[in-house]
């Protein structure tokens, strides 16, 4: 027996981050737009014999598809899994509900974290191919400005990246899709189908631009929510956010400016509210097409956070800048949008009833810089390997088994790293300890080419520099997230 559960509405700081930036916080796919074609019925694969009874006739919605797999939103996460579930022979269906190409608040700045990643996927990453490459992110703060290289490392390329989310999501999609995936694009999730043991078995869907059709039934073995920071899915499983993880908030826009082509990424320390210095960044990005990502983003560490209006912190930081720079009203392009940054494993487990957790909707977003992009796609990475071998086991218990190992590598992978993250932004939640960093912090290069390190994740998992030894030394006696 099944029966659909209705998703609750997202909490509010989930929709709206506290400052009030317009439209709310968009997740992978906000957008309206016109119905697409639903995707064709296909014939269910052979299941296991342990797993066939998650596949059950339809009930209550009008028509059923069926696949091993369902990915609930096309983000980088979601299609990471797509895609390496796709590679392993694995019929994996993604909903997205909104239609390529759409927009996502988003800093378009990536690590050569994310831009291994990306490779790893297949994505050509040419500058032929519409990618601007950076050499290395420069630091401004307390009257001292620093450029820092990527480092040279055998694990992760020494060039990162700069591309808009609003083709970068659909090229991820696409890549997805080319590996065997179904994509189905216009579909909004509405719930979650449930046996009569609660494990998910499905979800319940509507058409994004006709929500008065009728609903349509999808069925699969496993279900993975990739649906972002509200993760509505999630929450209509129960799985609320912890209180005790950090959450970020950034906002950000676009500039015609001369310095669309600087290949270093930027990131100001100095944001003020007041006499206090405030814990987080403002960061110039350009995107070589003459404008610049201009934007700001703060933790919930400090008493301002939820106090200060942003888009003004925004223009007032910007104000402050050479004119010549031209980020002012007149060259703005589009509007000032905010989205909320959900860190260090906010939502637990990121397993549970046939249910997987990926990216922001297990908040996955790295404390120590708002950086979610490869945190994104390595979880998509592996929550696609782990399910390709739980649904080759033979029976229900062993496949679980695989299941129910995703989030210890999760832990493996981040937790320690994580907790540590979480230790730093409550240290610099402080206003004076924020100031003392950045004013002794900033003068000495080779500690902050340590930080760099440090913050941006980019050290050898084996071997390399002593200051890589000591990062994973620390990292691995830190309890887990």
């Amino acid at each position: 027996m099944t029966h659909e559960v209705p998703l609750s509405p997202p909490p509010a700081e989930a929709a709206t981050p506290p400052g009030g930036a317009p439209g709310g916080t968009p997740e992978a796919g906000q957008a309206t737009p016109a119905q697409p074609a639903p995707p064709a019925p296909v014939s269910p694969a052979a299941a296991p014999a342990g797993l066939a009874a998650t596949r059950m006739a339809a009930t209550g919605p009008a028509a059923t598809e069926e696949a091993d797999v369902i990915v609930v939103g096309a983000g980088p996460a979601g299609s990471a899994t797509a895609c390496y579930l796709a590679r392993a022979g694995v019929d994996v269906l993604v909903l997205e509900k909104a239609q390529f190409p759409r927009e996502k608040v988003c800093g378009d700045g990536l690590t050569p974290r994310a831009v291994k990643a990306l490779v790893g996927m297949g994505v050509p990453v040419g500058e032929q191919d519409g990618w601007v490459r950076n050499k290395g992110l420069r630091i401004i703060g307390g009257g001292v400005r620093l450029e820092l290289p990527w480092p040279e490392l055998s694990s992760y390329p020494g060039y990162g990246l700069v591309r808009t989310r609003l083709d970068f999501d659909e090229i991820l999609a696409r890549t997805a899709q080319k590996a065997g995936a179904r994509l189905a694009e216009g579909v909004t999730v509405t719930g979650p189908v449930l046996d009569a043991t609660g494990r998910i078995t499905g979800v319940t869907a509507r058409s994004t631009a006709d929500p008065g059709q009728p609903e349509r039934s999808y069925r699969a073995r496993v279900v993975v929510a990739a649906d972002g920071n509200s993760s509505r899915l999630s929450l209509a499983m129960g799985l609320s956010k912890r209180d005790d993880r950090p959450l970020g908030v950034a906002v950000r826009t676009y500039y015609t400016s001369p310095r669309h082509d600087d290949d270093y990424l930027e990131s100001w320390l100095d944001l003020w509210d007041g006499p206090r210095q405030l814990p987080g960044y403002g960061w110039i990005f350009g995107m070589g097409d003459g404008t610049s990502n201009v934007g700001l983003g703060m933790l919930n560490t400090s008493d301002s956070f939820g106090n200060v209006d942003y888009r003004d912190l925004l223009r007032r930081w910007l104000a402050g800048l050479p004119a010549e720079w031209g980020y002012v009203e007149e060259n703005r392009t589009q509007p000032i949008r905010g989205a909320a940054l959900p860190m260090g494993f906010n939502r637990t487990p990121h397993y549970t009833r046939g249910l997987l957790l990926a990216g922001d909707a297990g908040g996955m977003v790295n404390p120590f810089n708002g950086e979610g992009i490869p945190y994104a796609l390595e979880s998509g990475e592996l929550a696609g390997r782990f399910i390709a071998q739980a649904l080759a086991r033979p029976d229900a218990a062993g496949a679980e088994r695989v299941l129910m190992a995703y989030p210890q590598a999760l832990k493996a992978a981040y937790g320690g790293y994580y907790t540590l993250g979480r230790r730093f932004v409550q240290a610099i939640g402080n206003p004076k300890v924020m100031q003392f960093a950045t004013k002794h912090g900033m003068p000495r290069p080779a500690l902050m080419r340590i930080t760099l390190k440090l913050l941006a994740n980019l050290t050898e998992p084996r071997g390399g520099h002593a200051t890589d030894r000591v990062i994973h030394a620390l990292s691995k006696m830190t309890p887990a997230a």
